[in-house]
């Protein structure tokens, strides 16, 4: 019986487990993730983690500036043969620049099928200054949901309260397993995020408030009045004064919380406590 599925060239590398390599070869599909970006021809377009240069392919073909990091030497030499006029960084795409390899001052936009494993930091890193125009990354259907949930929903989390509180998210479509060499586990999707110009926190209190956020996750079935305690250190009092602040009941839960909630609440806490609150582990 022949094999189901896609097959890789004739002579490419095998996919390496450890970094995380599922790779994706239906040129309809790719053809649909390319076609997510809101970019026109000329645009500098940064792709996280090309392979086999499949998805670079439909990059290309629109007329894009690529420019690519990949972290596998072995991909890297067909990939400079396939597509000369792609600056590809070898290279891991969390410690590397961007910005630097990038068009400085211009319009710019972030595509990729990203490892699972490393997810959440490349969407971080993503929404980092100076931000891109837009982000379409292939991720893990679980992970997509969380970052499009609502307040009270399971899914709704840090994830979901972080990244919403600096782009506006968008789940595009469902790509099964099958689909890629080899096959995950699980389906994906494709998820579109535009940064806002007015994200709600300022940079300044970006990592103090993806901090605040996941701790009081950490404690998502107390209610706020404790849980609010235990996540940044503040006595009964000043937990309660902070509440009364944000204008948030003490028998909320934060997964009820929407992100301008939060960031009210984040405020809040700072203007009541000291830099020990978070130097405590959540319990």
């Amino acid at each position: 019986m022949r094999p189901s599925g896609p097959r890789p060239p004739a002579g490419a590398p095998p996919p390496k487990k450890r970094l995380g390599q599922h790779f994706l070869t239906d040129p309809r599909i790719l053809g649909k993730i390319a076609g997510a970006l809101d970019a026109a021809p000329g645009a500098t377009v940064l792709e996280i983690g090309p392979g086999r240069g499949s998805l670079t392919s439909e990059l290309v073909r629109r007329g894009f500036a690529v420019v690519a990091i990949e972290r596998d030497a072995d991909l890297i030499p067909a990939l400079r043969d396939r597509f000369p006029a792609v600056a590809i960084a070898e290279g891991d795409a969390l410690e590397l620049d961007w910005w630097a390899l990038t068009a400085r001052g211009a319009p710019w936009f972030v595509i990729g099928n990203i490892p699972y494993n490393i997810t959440s930091p490349l969407i971080d890193k993503a929404l980092e200054p100076p931000r891109p125009r837009q982000i379409v990354f292939l991720v893990q259907r679980e992970v997509a949901d969380r970052l499009v949930a609502l307040p009270g929903t399971g899914a709704y989390g840090a994830l979901s309260v972080g990244v919403q509180s600096a782009a506006k998210v968008e789940r595009l479509f469902a790509v099964r397993a099958g689909a890629f060499v080899p096959a995950p586990k699980v389906d994906s999707a494709v998820v579109r995020l535009t940064p806002r110009a007015d994200p709600l926190f300022s940079d300044a209190e970006a990592a103090g408030y993806r901090r605040f956020v996941t701790r009081l996750f950490s404690v998502r079935r107390k209610q706020l009045g404790r849980g609010l305690r235990i996540a940044s250190g503040l006595s009964i009092e000043a937990a309660a004064g902070a509440l009364r602040e944000a204008e948030i009941a003490e028998t909320d839960r934060p997964e009820v919380l929407e992100p301008s909630r939060f960031i009210r609440l984040y405020r809040a806490v700072v203007d009541a406590c000291s830099d020990i609150c978070w130097s405590m582990p959540a319990q």
